[in-house]
Parts: structure tokens; C-alpha cells; sequence
């Protein structure tokens, strides 16, 4: 089996009305529950806004340490989940369930490793 990491592009705007965010986050639930039932659930969460980031620079002398987003962009990751399946096949059939669940884009990356376990 195979880990993936589904990364969700959320965009940097206001969130949805309550009404609609309400039944983005059930059908979220759903898909997280499919999920679990199938054995591919490994982790997923949420994320607080890109404003509440941290970021340590290396590239300095001293480790420097800056707040907000490393990168100004238009969108971040707003929330991610791990997955153990055992194909990228399967695991974009997983991404497709989260961004019609979400309504957003679904970014899936391979884990390195080849069998998704710790490498030696």
C-alpha cells in the first residue's frame, strides 16, 4: 500500500455562507467516513488561516522566524488528508470524492518511499 497526501486549495477569500459551509462539512464528513470504512484513512484535518503561519527561515545566519504565509498567493492549503491505498488510480478516485465534496481542487502527491513505509 501506498500513502498520498490530498492537499485542499482553498482560496483567500471570506468562507462560504454558514448555510452553505454547513453542507460542505457534511458531505466532508461523508467522504471522510467512505474513507474509514474502506481502510484508507491514515490522517486529515483542517487548517487555520494562512495568517496564523510561523514560518523558520534557514537562510539566514540565525534561524529567523516571520508570521503569515511563507508565499503570497491567491490560494492556500486549507486542510489536507493522508491516505493508504494502493495505487495513484485509486487515490485520484479518492481526490475526486474530497473536491466534489469540498467544491475546491484536490492536489494528490505521492509520499517517497516505495511501499509507503519508512525508507532505511
Amino acid at each position: 500500500m501506498k500513502r498520498y497526501l490530498l492537499s485542499v486549495y482553498q482560496p483567500d477569500s471570506d468562507p462560504p455562507p454558514a448555510d452553505v459551509l454547513a453542507g460542505i462539512m457534511r458531505e466532508v464528513r461523508a467522504v471522510d467516513e467512505e474513507l474509514r470504512s474502506a481502510g484508507a484513512w491514515v490522517f486529515s484535518g483542517g487548517l487555520h488561516a494562512p495568517s496564523t503561519a510561523t514560518v523558520v527561515d534557514p537562510r539566514r545566519e540565525e534561524l529567523s522566524m516571520m508570521d503569515g504565509p511563507y508565499l503570497e498567493g491567491k490560494e492556500h492549503i486549507g486542510g489536507l488528508t493522508i491516505i493508504k491505498v494502493a495505487d495513484l488510480d485509486e487515490a485520484l478516485e479518492w481526490a475526486r470524492k474530497l473536491a466534489r465534496a469540498t467544491t475546491l481542487p484536490i492536489e494528490v502527491r505521492p509520499f517517497e518511499g516505495d511501499a509507503g513505509e519508512p525508507e532505511d
